[in-house]
């Protein structure tokens, strides 16, 4: 079963995708953590991983480009804070398939009720 994801969240089948696949990496998920208790600057974001500057930057841009966040300059910064609205409208959709998986194993355990009497 295909479920249009579009009809659930407001968001395309293309921008879940995107969503889930810059979730599925941890520091990029640590980046959103961080970004989502406060504006934090690319430079800040940096110092705490052991990695390039340059790869961090590549983890924002990921990040920036399933719209979980927005980058904005500020002098010779950049600054890097998460976006509400588009992590509700993954929630929402996780919310979705969860009261589908509840339903159906319910409904599982009523047919596996009726069986055993």
């Amino acid at each position: 079963m295909v479920v249009d994801t579009g009809s659930l969240t407001g968001i395309t089948d293309d921008e879940v995708d995107r969503i889930f696949r810059a979730l599925a990496d941890a520091t990029r998920r640590d980046i959103l953590r961080r970004t989502l208790a406060g504006e934090v600057s690319v430079s800040n974001l940096a110092a705490d991983y052991d990695m390039s500057f340059a790869a961090v930057q590549k983890h924002v841009s990921v990040l920036e480009g399933a719209g979980l966040v927005t980058k904005t300059p500020s002098g010779r910064e950049r600054r890097v804070r998460a976006n509400p609205e588009t992590i509700r409208k993954a929630q929402h959709l996780l919310d979705h398939f969860a009261r589908l998986w509840v339903g159906r194993i319910t409904r599982l355990d009523d047919l596996l009720a009726e069986d055993n009497r």
